[in-house]
């Protein structure tokens, strides 16, 4: 099976720490090696093949067989570090609590524990005869989080 530290090893040479970032590494064990790799800029293509390229050539095929992809995450994927948080602040995101509770709203702030939102509701105020629109934010700990996704939005 395909080593997971030599793998990172070499992911690790080929990004740019100060804003290139690796979202997962996995290799399952039909030794199919998958790399989701990220960038505060964005990422192109040619990143992402010149990532495979250099797996390609450090890991030997005579040795041992693989299956290889490297990408970034798909708009569909959820969050899953810190640095792709800070990435999407400013953008509206769905997230699925532990206790199974949805929320949806604009993220704020992310820290290394939790991040927050903004939450906009329609809500009916004392001696009012009309629902009203409030913010609230809500801080969440990553721990308490299952999913997080983006909100895709074509407006």
């Amino acid at each position: 099976m395909v080593d997971v530290e030599i793998v990172k090893g070499i992911v690790s040479r080929q990004l740019d720490p100060e804003k290139d970032f690796v979202v997962d590494l996995t290799i399952s064990s039909g030794n199919k090696v998958l790399v989701l790799i990220d960038s505060d800029e964005g990422l192109t293509i040619d990143r992402c093949v010149k990532i495979s390229r250099a797996i390609e050539q450090e890991l030997d095929r005579e040795q041992e067989d693989f299956e290889l992809e490297v990408s970034s995450p798909g708009l569909s994927m959820p969050l899953k570090v810190e640095r792709q948080f800070h990435k999407n602040i400013g953008r509206d995101v769905e997230l699925t609590l532990i206790s199974g509770d949805k929320h949806v709203g604009r993220l704020i702030a992310a820290s290394k524990e939790g991040f927050s939102i903004e939450i906009k509701e329609l809500v009916k105020s004392e001696g009012k005869k009309r629902k009203e629109l409030s913010i609230r934010k809500v801080d969440f700990l990553y721990s308490d989080v299952i999913s997080t996704k983006v909100v895709i939005s074509f407006r």
